[in-house]
């Protein structure tokens, strides 16, 4: 099929998240022209549902003690091993002056009665320096001010276009994308470079806190076009999602960690405390801890047959709770639970992928001329597990970076001239059925894996797909949704220990042979294939 019209720009930027916005403003006010692109509506990106908050240290308001430094040696400890200390000390010393910079374009956070911000506390931080907006609605208050300065500044939005894949020069060079939009019409954007903010995969699995956009598209376009993915095994299960019922699909309410951070605690139908005794920071431990923890109990727990657990927030009254927690008290109400008079039912559910594109900490790929930046990169931050409201922060900090990046790449000369891009046709690849992939990677791939489980992931895959030209939205994500699984079954299978929040029930221990964070990059013929990344990041 070919392309029915084209547009040109200095960068594409495609995701409308807090990393896509942030990237677009600053890349803008370097005098760049910049185009957005996105799949849906410029609001339906996953920004708008992290509920926690931002993890920052700001000058006069932290606690007592606190600082940066130890922000660093939280991420560290919740990474288990696997972040490269460096992004993470350039990412965390950088939060101060990005949320300040959001602060003043206009982003409003929940004040405390000394008339300092208000801080929180989640899993895994030693401090309350966790700010907040509207309660629980940070997401949703970051989406707004970022969204109203880059419609101030005129940046243009495409919107319900998605990108089909990346175009190439003839030496390599990324250098602008194919798309199509909503009626499967396909057009042509060339820009000197293209950033992936994508977001994450959680529509991989049946039960998920993201949107329905998050079906891994970045991952896919970059692994299609030549790039490495790492650490994809490492996805993050939040601990508590509002339990619905069997058979919960798609995005469910989150119950934000904060409220664990006010005091509420884990217990199971009988009243007995699910974290006692299981870490030294108990309700408040890092997320694969109690993630893990929550699956074991409720294997355990009357034979297996429980399917959630219970948040116990009764200490808090309903007036205290509404006010704090405004979207899980209307998430609650709506399931028929008033948290002051009952435990919340959750249960653990896909939130956040650790691994992605392989990159810098300036958003660099080892591909000219792409990018990527938030839950779509790999940069070294997050390591085998996120901590607590580090994804907003790092969404400020390398998108920011990322468009200082292209602007300097741009003035040197290192970028192709986008008019030199190959267009060719539209691809083919590999289309599973999405509601039998969700199913056998909930059951096989989620909390607690084995080789046999896994083994009849990769067996589903090989005998359930299809290939299939992607002319259509839908296509594209569930090829994306293929490969990307793909490459998780890949990664799963050849990481024979327990870290972070990959638990192998067959290799239930750490084992530090395995201190190192895997590769993908596709064949030839499109299958994954494993390496080791060393210096990659430092030379992407």
């Amino acid at each position: 099929m070919s392309p029915c019209w084209e547009a040109r720009a200095d960068l594409l930027v495609v995701g409308t998240g807090v990393a896509g916005l942030t990237a677009a403003l600053r890349a803008q006010s370097l005098g760049l022209r910049v185009l957005v692109v996105t799949k849906a509506a410029a609001e339906d990106g996953n920004t708008r549902w992290a509920q926690g908050g931002v993890a920052v240290v700001l000058p006069g308001e932290h606690d007592e003690g606190d600082t940066v430094e130890r922000h660093v040696a939280d991420t560290l400890v919740a990474g288990a091993g696997l972040c490269d200390e460096h992004a993470v000390r350039e990412i965390v010393f950088g939060g101060p002056a990005a949320v300040t910079k959001l602060m003043a374009l206009g982003a409003t956070f929940d004040s405390a009665a000394d008339g300092r911000l208000a801080r929180t506390r989640e899993g895994g931080h030693s401090a309350f320096r966790v700010v907040h907006a509207g309660g629980d609605a940070t997401g949703a208050e970051v989406e707004r001010a970022l969204l109203s300065a880059a419609r101030d500044g005129r940046i243009p939005v495409l919107e319900n276009h998605v990108a089909v894949q990346a175009l190439k020069t003839p030496s390599g060079a990324v250098a602008g994308l194919h798309v199509l939009d909503g009626a499967g019409v396909p057009g042509v954007l060339t820009a000197s470079a293209v950033l992936l903010a994508t977001g994450g995969l959680g529509q991989l699995y049946q039960a998920t806190s993201n949107p329905e956009v998050a079906t891994g598209d970045g991952l896919a376009l970059a692994l299609r076009a030549g790039a490495p993915v790492a650490d994809v095994e490492f996805v993050q299960f939040h601990p508590t999602v509002l339990y619905t019922g069997q058979g919960a699909r798609g995005r469910c309410p989150l119950v934000t960690e904060a409220v664990r951070g006010e005091g509420a605690v884990l217990v199971d139908a009988t009243g007995a405390r699910v974290m006692a005794g299981v870490h030294p920071l108990a309700d408040l431990a890092p997320r694969d801890v109690v993630a893990a923890a929550i699956t074991r109990h409720m294997a355990l727990e009357r034979g297996g047959i429980d399917d959630h657990v219970f948040l116990d927030a009764t200490h808090l009254d309903a007036a205290t709770f509404r006010t704090r927690f405004p979207t899980v008290y209307a998430a609650c109400a709506s399931a028929g639970v008033d948290p002051s008079v009952r435990p919340i039912p959750v249960a653990p559910a896909a939130h956040f992928a650790c691994g992605g594109v392989v990159s810098d900490v300036d958003g660099r790929t080892p591909l000219v001329g792409l990018y990527a930046a938030g839950e779509v990169a790999s940069n070294g931050l997050h390591g085998a597990n996120r901590l607590a409201s580090n994804s907003l922060l790092e969404g400020l900090v390398v998108g920011a970076r990322a468009a200082e990046a292209v602007a300097a790449d741009l003035a040197s000369g290192r970028l192709a001239d986008p008019r030199s891009a190959v267009v060719g046709a539209l691809p083919v690849a590999p289309v599973a059925d999405r509601d039998s992939l969700q199913r056998v990677m909930s059951r096989y791939a989620a909390i607690g894996r084995d080789a046999e489980g896994l083994a009849v992931v990769g067996s589903v895959l090989d005998v359930s797909t299809v290939d299939r030209v992607l002319t259509s939205r839908v296509l594209v994500e569930d090829a994306a949704l293929t490969l990307v699984g793909r490459a998780l079954i890949a990664s799963a299978s050849q990481r024979r220990e327990s870290r972070g929040c990959h638990v192998r029930n067959d290799f239930p221990e750490r084992n530090d042979a395995w201190r190192r964070s895997q590769l993908v990059r596709l064949t030839p013929s499109g299958q994954p294939v494993l390496g080791t990344v060393t210096a990659l990041r430092g030379a992407a």
